[in-house]
Formats: structure tokens, C-alpha cells, sequence
């Protein structure tokens, strides 16, 4: 047999001339090539057609790639590395989607099924996972072998996983169940401590033999269902084969060797074909899915296409694959159906005469609805991830010969599958885990925990705080409650239904009671509790026929409200009720498409409906109320958004776990004004355990903002931070006002919070002088509240040299200075116009004119003290009150003798002024504020003492 030689273009290049193990795949079109190596951080994308273009280079890991797989509608690439980590990303794009999991020993191998809906990863780790590749869940870890495994395949139809470790030992799983169906030890080579070669395994295209490699530098064909040797392939490998694959008809097989060599094999006759001799061991290879040629990939980097591998004269490697089942590009576990597999259950067409078989349509319903009727029947969510195994010597293998004939009425029937809308859940809540105790309810005040045992339950009530909480008796469960919600005076609990005569339940258990006997429960025929929750002396539960039922905290029946989709979760807070609805059906693209309402239970009304915004292909994972009573969300993508009434309502995102650690998930509990209540979970966990106790983390919160070119992401963010809950305080001060409260509570908080906002402001003009953005400068100036703050302003760039700048900072400042002194004029007009007429007022009326003349003049010429630095320092609050008391008394008695004595006027004018340039704890903001007053002490002495803020005060009086 004549040799041929094939030249080799470096992907990788070899650290020190070591032998690393490297990875070579087509994609589906044949259009492109994807490379790794152990000994490279970097990921290459070849365009086959021109080898010399640079390939494009994804550099994720931060140690070398040791395994790839490439989804089979080649829409989604994974890969694994030394640094313990499985990533996923888009393919052809290349861009990163998720760290999808993380091992603690290096990955060896990796694995999609069929459909791309699950991912098989092993290693080093003593266990291979199986992932679900739409929420990155594990479904599955399977335990077994003794040494690293270094190969994985899934069977074609879709019943078995193969699995082949360093040692030798082939173990062949069942999904469905997770059960080892056949253990074979030591059939292939031990590679021993040699990671540069890998046992790999691989199934035949039509899933009927596994191929495996022999003790006697052969190759070993395995029977599906017996795992009986059939026969071996052995020619003129002279060393152990290191790698195998077939080609896409299943008609070749090509194998490599440590001799260095490659062979291609003629199945159904067991002879060799063809050969080719290489410097270096070749490690890896994949067959053309379009096309008669093979790319190889040596130990050292390179890699080559061998072309016209299979002679002319015989069939082409493509030609007669068996049908296999097409993938619609979205990655579901519906999608893995084995109605839908051709060479799986094709051959169930016609052929069960003999054998009861389930309904197709049964079949179907099963993997697309997880009622919990259907979990207790078929074993819980395991029946929407595997098929069930129907045993290939069960099946009548003449009905392949019909496959041809029966191909386009099962192309007819396939169904195809779409995005599913998300399930109710209940918020803080973690899903039951049988032997184990899990949280009904975790909130800021409390949690309630349940464990099953012996057919009922034991549930127990713990609050953070032991001190200013009541100590809750644990209490036994027969109903089988799963969801919970909590407050200060009570509890809540609810059950599904579990059995057509088994009811939904729900029951409330009050902490205290002048009454006996005030705990109370509700049973529904027919009808199922979704979400609950508690406010202010109000119980609220949502059911499956789309119901809102509002309770008293006694019991009575109250309100019943008919929602427009399923309910997807509900919060409660004192007044006020949050419910999530679905909308409509999920978008193509697996977007959920919901919405909110809140309710005001006392009042009857609904004061808010919206959208609620969700990061694209995510879920809803968390929904409630901050501390503060601000409505927030979070999502699967980590992204924590909280609703504010800016710009006609809206949602904000306050905080992304994108820029967190990668390999961390966060469990929220709640959240205040500036920090983010959660528990950290180390993925794949996405909940905490009860035992032992969860630690809260306290994470603050922070726009996700972009890159900024200043520097000054921290200044930027407490920037818009403050601007937030500045907004809150006024919109709440307003609020308070339009219903006659006073809102001297609040006046202090809005001070303190503009103070620190020009504090704030200061450092980012800085920041812009140092960065020469004098424009982006200027626009923040004219932010600044207080006038003592426009002042150090003007200093700092004064200081910074910056001549022009000043200038056109005190420009800004006097027209500020101007307009609010007209203002203030304008105002003590409009007072003195309405005000009683007197026969003080008309004696001294016709001096009224060059008083407030005066005044005007001594608002614009008042100054405030010299600031010693661009920044504030606080001051005791209590003494400015005092002063500040003092010089409106005397600005009164002054006033009020002005009235009384026209004939004085211009003297007491002249005493006024006097006043007024006495020093002043406030900025001159203060002085015509005080004016203000001064009209109004006879009539309002309720009025707030907080120093009025120009900038503000066209909208807070």
C-alpha cells in the first residue's frame, strides 16, 4: 500500500516542544474549523477555504483548552481547560455566552447530545455532569469510575451515554434512570499519567455498535443493548490506538495511533484502505460533514485536511447517512424526543404489534407539561430530560428495511418545539430536596424551613432579629405545604394538589392573638394555589384558574379579582401588592414576556400596571420589595432592576452580576436603599442549603455603567445613585404636601442627601478639569444645590489654573443669584397681595416699594463665607438651629416693627441689611428663604426650618 504524506500549517504552537493533547471539529456546514490545544489559552476559528487568513482567536480561559464540542446544529460551541471550567459561546460569532460549570479538577472531555439541549462534561473530578445547556442546571452526575475520564458519547438515540476512562473501563449509562447498564473493566489501553493521549470511545451513526480501543492495537466493536463483543478491526498499527471516529455514513472508520500513523478502515469488509505517516502522534481528527476528506491534528499544534481520503472507485464517506434527527436550533429538552429520532424509534413504525406501547400523544405531554400529577406518575422532572429506553432487542429490527418508505411520513409528523413560559414560583423559596430541609420562605425578617419525614412534614419559623421577635413554635404539616411567605404578624403557607381527592390548601397562622384559636385555613376543589404572599392585615393567593383572592387577616373572604395570564410570582408589602402575570406567550427568541400590577388593598385601587423588563433569553428568579417599599426584580442574567417613577415610570438597573466573579451566583433575600441582601452560591448551586445556615452578603449597589473616559466609574455611579433617591425624597415630599402632612421629617434627609451630592459633583469636576472636558464640567456645575458648593467650585478650578473656567462658573453663579432673588421678590408680592388688610399695611404701603427695592439689592450683594476647601464639613445640627432661630426672631421683631412705624422705613431698612450681613451658619439661600418666612410667621409657624434650595424650589415649597 503506497504511503502518502501530508503537510501540516501550525494552529498552536508547542510550549517547549512538549506533546500536549489537541482538539480539531468541522462545524455542520463544513464551512469552518475550530482548534485548542492543552498547552494554549487560545481557541482558533478557521476558514478552511483560506488557511492563510488569521483565524479568529477566542482567549477566555486563563490556562490551555483541553476538550471541544460543537452543539450538532452548530449553533453553540463548549469547551473545557485545565482551569477547571466549562464555557459556552455562540458559534460562528465566537462570542462568550456563560461559564456553564466548574470542576475542581482539570475537564478531559466533553459531549453534546443530539438535540444540543444537554451537555456531558468529565475530567480529572470522579464524576461526569450532565448539564442542561438552557439554564445551565445539572441534571444529573453520573458516578462510577475509578481514573480521569478521558472519553464521552452520547448514543445516537438518545438512550445511553458511553463514558471511557484513563484505566480502560467502559461504562455505558442509562439516561433515563442514571443506572450503570454495563460496566466493562480494562477492555481498552491504560494511558496512564500521559495527558497528551486520550481513551476515546464513539458510537456508529446509527447507534447499533460502539466502537472502543483494543488491548491489541486494534479496534473493538461493542454491541448496543449486550455490550458483546462483535468483532475487532486489526492491521498495521504497531503501538495502542489513541484516537478514532467514524464517518458520517458509518460505512469508514480512521484511527491513529502512537506509531504515528493513520489508517482508514472499510467497515464491512474489517480491512484497512488506506494509510499516512506523520512526524508527530496525531491526537485528534474529524470527518468532512460535506465532502470525501478528514482534518488531523498532531500533538505539537498543527493540523492538516486530508483530501480524497476514500478512493473514487468506492462509496463516498457522505453518501447514505442514516437519517438522523434535525435540530431546529433551539436548545430544549423537548426537543429530545425519541419519536422524533430516526434511528432511534423509526423503527417503532409499524413494529409494536407484538408489545403495548404508549400513546405518541402521551408520550409528548409528558415531556411538555410538568404537572405535578405527571412527576408523581413518571419520577419527577427526569421524565423531561430522558427518554424512555425501549430496548433495541425488544424492537422488531426487520422494520429498518421500511425505513425509506415510512421517511416522509414521519417527517410530516415531527413537532416542533417552542420556548416554554416560566412556572409560578415563590419568591425566597428553594425547590424540595428530598431527605433534606429547604426554605418554604427566606425574606429580611425571617425564614420558614421543612423537612419531610414519615409522610408529614416538620416546619419551623426563625427570625433574624431573636430579640424583638416572637419565638414561634415549630409545628407538624400534613398538608404538605411547598410555598410560604412571612411577616411581622404571621404566616401564610399553601400546598399544590397532589391526587384528584387531595385539594390545595391554604392557611394562615397568626404570631399573636387576643383570640383563641385565630389560625384559619381554606380549601380549593379543582383549583390549585400558585403564588401567596401577606401585607398589612391581608392574606392574598393566586391560583391556578387565574384567581387573586384577597383575605382578611381573620379569614373573611374580601376581594376576588380575575388576572389576565398565569401567574408567575406575587410580593406583598404593608398596603400594597405586586403580582407578576405572563403577558403573552414567550418570543421566538425564549424572551418571557410579563407584567406587573400593584394593588392597594385597603383603598380598592390599582395604582400601577406596567411591562416588566427582563434581560433578553432570561428568567424571573426574584420579585419584591426593597426596605424602603421600592418595587425591585432580578433575573436569571444576574441584573437587579428597581422601579422609580422617573420619566413617566420606569425600571432601573442597579446592580449586574456580570461584573461580579464568574463563577458565583447570587440567591437575593432583599435589599435597602444602597445595599443588595444575598447569598452566595458557587455554580452550578444557584440556592443555599438550609444546614448550614445561610451568610448573607452585603453587596452595594451600582449602575452598570460603561467604561467612562475619566476614570471615574465610582464618582459617576454615586453620582446617579444620589440623583435616584433624591428624586424619591422629593416625589415623597410632594406627595405629602398635596394631602396637608408635614414634611419636616423629611427635609433633613433631602439636605444631607444634596449636600452629598455636591460633594460628589465637586470630585467629578475635578476629575473633568484633570481630564480637559471643560464643556462636561461646566454641565455639572450648574447641578450643584447649595451656593457655598458653586463657590468651592469656582475656587478648585481657580486653583487648577483654569482662568477661563472660573469666570464662566461666576457667571453662572450670579444669574443663579438673580433669578432667585426676582423670585423671591415675585413671591412676597404675591403673599402681600393676598394678605388681610390692616391699618398698618395701608399706612405703611406706600413705602413698600423701595423696602423690597432694598432687599433685592441685599439678597444680590450678600455673600456667603469663604470656603477652606471644595469640599463640605459638617456642622452640629443643633447649634445651626439655634443660631438660625435667633436670626429669624430678630428678622421678625425687625418686620414687624417696620409695619407698625412708616415713618422709619429707610432706617429699619438700613437695620435690615445690617442683619443680613451678620455671619450666617447657611448659605445666603437661607437669607431669602428666611425673607420668605419672615412674610408668612404671623400666619404658618409650621413651616419646615430646613435652608431652602434654590435649584429646588420651583418644585418643593
Amino acid at each position: 500500500m503506497k504511503v502518502r504524506s501530508l503537510k501540516l500549517r501550525e494552529a498552536h504552537a508547542a510550549k517547549g516542544g512538549r506533546a500536549s493533547f489537541c482538539s480539531i471539529l468541522w462545524d455542520q456546514q463544513a464551512q469552518r474549523l475550530v482548534t485548542a490545544s492543552s498547552s494554549d489559552v487560545a481557541i482558533c476559528i478557521h476558514d478552511p477555504l483560506f488557511p492563510s487568513v488569521t483565524p479568529r482567536i477566542l482567549r477566555h480561559h486563563r490556562d490551555g483548552v483541553t476538550a471541544l464540542a460543537l452543539s450538532p446544529n452548530s449553533t453553540c460551541l463548549a469547551s473545557g481547560s485545565v482551569d477547571h471550567s466549562v464555557k459556552l459561546y455562540k458559534f460562528p460569532g465566537g462570542e462568550f455566552e456563560t461559564n456553564i460549570t466548574r470542576f475542581t479538577l482539570p475537564i478531559r472531555s466533553l459531549a453534546f447530545n443530539k438535540s444540543g439541549s444537554m451537555l456531558a462534561a468529565a475530567g480529572d473530578d470522579e464524576g461526569i455532569k450532565l448539564i442542561n445547556t438552557v439554564d445551565g442546571s445539572i441534571a444529573r452526575v453520573l458516578k462510577g469510575h475509578k481514573g480521569s475520564v478521558t472519553g464521552l458519547a452520547f448514543d445516537p438515540n438518545g438512550e445511553y451515554l458511553a463514558s471511557l476512562d484513563s484505566t480502560g473501563t467502559v461504562i455505558l449509562w442509562e439516561l433515563h434512570s442514571g443506572r450503570i447498564v454495563h460496566n466493562l473493566k480494562g477492555i481498552a489501553p491504560d494511558t496512564g499519567v500521559d495527558v497528551s493521549t486520550m481513551n476515546v470511545l464513539c458510537w456508529s451513526p446509527d447507534g447499533e455498535t460502539l466502537a472502543v480501543p483494543g488491548l491489541r492495537n486494534d479496534v473493538v466493536m461493542y454491541d448496543r443493548d449486550t455490550a458483546e463483543k462483535l468483532f475487532s478491526l486489526r492491521g498495521d498499527h504497531i503501538q495502542s490506538i489513541c484516537f478514532l471516529c467514524w464517518s458520517p455514513n458509518g460505512k469508514y472508520i480512521a484511527t491513529s495511533g502512537l506509531d504515528k500513523q493513520v489508517l482508514i478502515w472499510d467497515v464491512n469488509r474489517k480491512q484497512d484502505i488506506d494509510r499516512q505517516k506523520f512526524d508527530e502522534r496525531v491526537c485528534c481528527m474529524a470527518w468532512k460533514p460535506i465532502g470525501n476528506a478528514l482534518a488531523v491534528m498532531d500533538v505539537i499544534g498543527k493540523y492538516g485536511i486530508w483530501e480524497n481520503v476514500i478512493p473514487s472507485s468506492m462509496k463516498s464517506p457522505t453518501e447514505d447517512i442514516p437519517l438522523q434527527y434535525k435540530s431546529n436550533g433551539v436548545l430544549l429538552f423537548d426537543e429530545e424526543d425519541p419519536e422524533n429520532s430516526a434511528s432511534g424509534s423509526l423503527s417503532d413504525i409499524g413494529e409494536n404489534n407484538n408489545e403495548e406501547s404508549e400513546p405518541s400523544s402521551r408520550k409528548r405531554l409528558r415531556k411538555q407539561s410538568l404537572s405535578e400529577e405527571n412527576l408523581g406518575e413518571d419520577g419527577g422532572e427526569e421524565i423531561a430530560l430522558y427518554p424512555k429506553v425501549d430496548s433495541h432487542r425488544k424492537r422488531n429490527r426487520s422494520g429498518k428495511e421500511n425505513l425509506d418508505s415510512g421517511n416522509m411520513g414521519f417527517r410530516s409528523t415531527m413537532v416542533t418545539s417552542k420556548a416554554k413560559m416560566q412556572d409560578a414560583f415563590q419568591p425566597g423559596s428553594t425547590p424540595v430536596q428530598p431527605g433534606k430541609r429547604h426554605f418554604l420562605c427566606y425574606n429580611m425578617l425571617g425564614c420558614i424551613t421543612s423537612i419531610e419525614h414519615d409522610g408529614y412534614s416538620h416546619i419551623e419559623i426563625d427570625f433574624h432579629d431573636t430579640g424583638s421577635t416572637p419565638r414561634v413554635p415549630s409545628m407538624t404539616d400534613h398538608f404538605g405545604f411547598t410555598m410560604a411567605a412571612l411577616n411581622e404578624s404571621g404566616g401564610v403557607f399553601a400546598n399544590p394538589c397532589k391526587g384528584e381527592k387531595n385539594m390545595s390548601t391554604l392557611m394562615y397562622r397568626p404570631f399573636s392573638s387576643w383570640a383563641n384559636n385565630s389560625e384559619w385555613s381554606m380549601r380549593f376543589e379543582g383549583e390549585e394555589v400558585k403564588v401567596v404572599a401577606l401585607g398589612a392585615a391581608w392574606v392574598a393567593a393566586i391560583t391556578s384558574f387565574n384567581y387573586l383572592r384577597i383575605f382578611s387577616e381573620g379569614g373573611l373572604q374580601r376581594h376576588m379579582i380575575s388576572l389576565d395570564g398565569p401567574v408567575v410570582t406575587a410580593s406583598g408589602f404593608k398596603d400594597k401588592l405586586a403580582v407578576v402575570t405572563h403577558a403573552s406567550d414567550c418570543l421566538s427568541s425564549n424572551d418571557q414576556m410579563l407584567e406587573f400590577r400593584v394593588f392597594n388593598i385597603p383603598h380598592g385601587t390599582q395604582p400601577l400596571r406596567c411591562r416588566l423588563p427582563l434581560s433578553p433569553g432570561s428568567s424571573l428568579s426574584w420579585f419584591g420589595f426593597s426596605e424602603e417599599g421600592q418595587l425591585c426584580s432580578y433575573d436569571s442574567k444576574g441584573v437587579l432592576r428597581s422601579y422609580t417613577s422617573q420619566f413617566g415610570g420606569s425600571w432601573i438597573p442597579l446592580f449586574s452580576a456580570i461584573k461580579e466573579k464568574s463563577d458565583e451566583s447570587y440567591w437575593v433575600t432583599g435589599l435597602n436603599a444602597s445595599k443588595l441582601f444575598c447569598v452566595v452560591c458557587k455554580k452550578p448551586d444557584d440556592f443555599p442549603q438550609v444546614m448550614p445556615k445561610p451568610v448573607l452578603t452585603l453587596l452595594s449597589l451600582s449602575f452598570p455603567l460603561a467604561s467612562s473616559d475619566l476614570g471615574s466609574e465610582a464618582h459617576e455611579n454615586e453620582f446617579m445613585m444620589n440623583s435616584l433617591h433624591l428624586f424619591e425624597i422629593q416625589r415623597r415630599m410632594e406627595e405629602m404636601a398635596s394631602v396637608g402632612l408635614d414634611t419636616t421629617s423629611l427635609d433633613d434627609d433631602a439636605f444631607n442627601l444634596e449636600a452629598a451630592q455636591d460633594k460628589c459633583i465637586l470630585r467629578l469636576i475635578a476629575s473633568c478639569c484633570n481630564s480637559d472636558k471643560l464643556v462636561r464640567a461646566t454641565e455639572l456645575v450648574k447641578l450643584l444645590s447649595l451656593e457655598k458648593s458653586m463657590r468651592g467650585a469656582i475656587k478648585l478650578v481657580t486653583a487648577l489654573k483654569l482662568p477661563n473656567l472660573a469666570e464662566r462658573f461666576s457667571s453662572i453663579l450670579e444669574e443663579r443669584l438673580l433669578d432667585e432673588a426676582k423670585k423671591t421678590m415675585e413671591t412676597n408680592v404675591k403673599e402681600n397681595c393676598v394678605a388681610p388688610v390692616t391699618a398698618g399695611a395701608l399706612h405703611s404701603g406706600s413705602k413698600a416699594s423701595p423696602t423690597q427695592t432694598e432687599t433685592l439689592n441685599a439678597v444680590t450683594m450678600s455673600s456667603s463665607p469663604n470656603l477652606s476647601a471644595p469640599f463640605f464639613k459638617k456642622k452640629d445640627k443643633t447649634q445651626e438651629g439655634a443660631i438660625a432661630g435667633i436670626n429669624k426672631t430678630t428678622m421678625v421683631n425687625e418686620t414687624l416693627k417696620v409695619k407698625q412705624t412708616g415713618d422709619e422705613t429707610s432706617n429699619k431698612v438700613g437695620d435690615m441689611r445690617q442683619v443680613q450681613q451678620t455671619p450666617h451658619p447657611h448659605d445666603p439661600f437661607t437669607k431669602s428663604s428666611n425673607k420668605n418666612g419672615l412674610n408668612n410667621s404671623e400666619t404658618s409657624f409650621g413651616q419646615s426650618n430646613r435652608p431652602s434650595n434654590p435649584f429646588l424650589k420651583s418644585t418643593i415649597k
